[in-house]
């Protein structure tokens, strides 16, 4: 054999020797060498326990109805931050704490899975409220403090007996006895749990109330009003709710009501249309569905998410006072920054019907939530109405002041200042508007600016300079709107 050819085959055999040692190695470390459970990092958790601190009169079951987990319970790593956070909006809502915190306490890792014991530590409210009573009896502050000259006759005073979480189940106890403008006496107790499966509820309440002034008309678009010195108004009111809470985030309310209500003569002699019977007294039965849904994260003042309440409402018994009305109020709040920079939006609409009816049955704007910022002093009657509001918020700063007199439960009191720019615009239709109601069949608008200032005990209270298409502007002041 030449010396080529024993080169050529020696170069053939160290090729196909080096081609055998190294392609077999690497086909074996990717399919006969899978990881270990040590090498990978676990996906799930497992909830081994979820444990409540704080909740001196607040029974558990109350608590973990709230919470959208359970021990036993098997989640995604990934997603537990945001059910931590959930579980802490949830509890806050209930409007039992000043305070929660929720937390993993103990995290355990053991042949590559993830267990975790949860703590729930809540610091409650004060509950029983001995209270003094002092309220005014206008729609709102600016409409007192001006239109009424700050008069103290408008004023009511008394005491409130309140004693919240009665029981340890979020049940609640009212006894209000009222003097000043309004004589008023009433009883409620609200019970939000009476079956094994906590969704189904109770709330009764009585009230009997006199006053010595009422609002028969409205003309300027501005209520107008009669007083005598004898009473010109007795009520009687006695009511049942039946609730129904499927689940965390909605509600359903059933509510039926006797009433009974009395006027003087004069109110018919100055407004035939009070009461079109020209009777001076009125019996009639209220029904009221309300349905409620939130998704936020502080009902209060929600800077992130939505909510909304729909209500179907009848009034019947007696002819000529029949009213069937329909409203809804949808509230959506877009952070940009978590819980310091949002934009919220909010939208209300009403329909009544007969359109022809009582004085009594035809407010509409100007009342509870349904109030336009910058139109404070003015009120809009009629059959249907729509408002539609837009503001942004910007937080200004948080503090957090420290109590040294209670270590236990107020400690620390957070404080939240925003500044906010707003627009609102509205609509109220009124077939048979007083030729004086101007604002009534047009389009409403208004703007300005605000501080919102947020605390504990859902304190919510507002500072608005505000403007509206009259030409006129203010500053108004507002406490919290309940939802």
């Amino acid at each position: 054999m030449s010396a080529r050819i024993r080169y050529y085959l020696l170069i053939f055999i160290v090729a196909l020797g080096s081609f055998r040692s190294g392609a077999q190695p690497s086909v074996s470390a990717t399919t006969d060498s899978p990881p270990t459970d040590s090498m990978v990092e676990p996906k799930w958790v497992l909830i081994n326990d979820v444990m409540i601190t704080g909740n001196d009169k607040t029974r558990p079951p109350i608590i973990f109805r709230e919470v959208p987990f359970q021990k036993g319970d098997t989640l995604l790593v990934d997603d537990l931050p945001g059910k931590l956070k959930l579980a802490r909006d949830l509890l806050m809502n209930t409007t039992l704490f000043v305070d929660v915190k929720v937390y993993v306490s103990t995290a355990i890792r053991e042949a590559g899975k993830r267990q975790a014991i949860i703590t729930i530590d809540v610091k409650e409210r004060w509950y029983l409220f001995p209270l003094p009573y002092f309220k005014l009896i206008d729609r709102n502050f600016n409409q007192w403090w001006v239109d009424q000259k700050r008069s103290l006759d408008r004023v009511n005073y008394g005491v409130k007996f309140i004693q919240n979480n009665f029981t340890g189940r979020n049940d609640n106890l009212d006894i209000w006895l009222i003097t000043g403008y309004n004589h008023q006496i009433s009883f409620r107790y609200q019970l939000p749990f009476i079956d094994k499966k906590l969704t189904k509820g109770i709330n009764i309440g009585v009230q009997y109330s006199t006053q010595k002034e009422l609002n028969i008309a409205t003309e300027d678009n501005k209520q107008v009003f009669v007083r005598k010195d004898n009473v010109i108004r007795e009520n009687f009111r006695v009511e049942a709710t039946y609730s129904y809470r499927p689940d965390v985030r909605q509600r359903h309310y059933f509510r039926l009501s006797y009433n009974r209500e009395h006027v003087d003569d004069t109110v018919l002699l100055l407004n035939p249309r009070y009461f079109p019977t020209l009777r001076t007294t009125a019996r009639f039965l209220d029904f009221n569905y309300q349905f409620k849904y939130y998704n936020v994260d502080y009902i209060p003042y929600p800077t992130k998410g939505w909510m909304l309440e729909a209500n179907l409402y009848t009034r019947l018994i007696q002819k000529n006072l029949d009213l069937w009305q329909a409203s809804a109020r949808a509230v959506y709040a877009i952070p940009f920054q978590p819980e310091r920079r949002f934009l919220h939006f909010e939208a209300i609409a009403i329909w009544k019907t007969p359109v022809n009816n009582a004085f009594i049955n035809q407010r509409l704007l100007g009342y509870n939530y349904a109030q336009m910022r910058g139109l404070e002093y003015n009120v809009m009657d009629g059959s249907a109405a729509g408002i539609l509001k837009t503001s942004f918020h910007q937080q200004l700063f948080s503090v957090v002041l420290h109590n040294p007199a209670s270590k236990k439960i107020h400690d620390r009191i957070p404080i939240r200042v925003f500044l906010k720019t707003f627009a609102d615009i509205g609509y109220a239709h009124n077939r048979y508007a007083h030729p004086s109601n101007t604002l009534n069949n047009t389009f409403l608008r208004t703007w300005g600016v605000g501080v919102d200032i947020v605390s504990i005990y859902d304190f919510v209270f507002k500072i608005q300079f505000s403007m509206n298409q009259l030409g006129t502007d203010g500053v108004y002041l507002h406490s919290r709107n309940d939802f």
